[in-house]
């Protein structure tokens, strides 16, 4: 179960957001028990890119085997 705070992977681009498959996010609010999650993504400066939302099935939690990668924001 993803709760508040969790950081989630997308599982799909959002290219309206300039997101893609692979970054990572904050879960900032979690609609309707899991129906669907607002996700904070931000630069590692911490500037805000999007604050969206994603349903469960365009996100998963982070894993262990996970490892950080970086890419260059493309201007929108």
């Amino acid at each position: 179960m993803i709760k508040e705070h969790d950081c989630v992977v997308l599982t799909s681009d959002l290219p309206g957001n300039s997101l893609q498959c692979g970054d990572v996010g904050t879960v900032v609010h979690v609609h309707r028990e899991g129906a669907a999650y607002e996700v904070e993504f931000i630069t590692l400066t911490g500037k805000t890119v999007a604050v969206v939302t994603v349903l469960p099935s365009q996100c998963r939690p982070i894993s262990h085997r996970d490892i950080s990668h970086v890419r260059e924001l493309q201007a929108a």
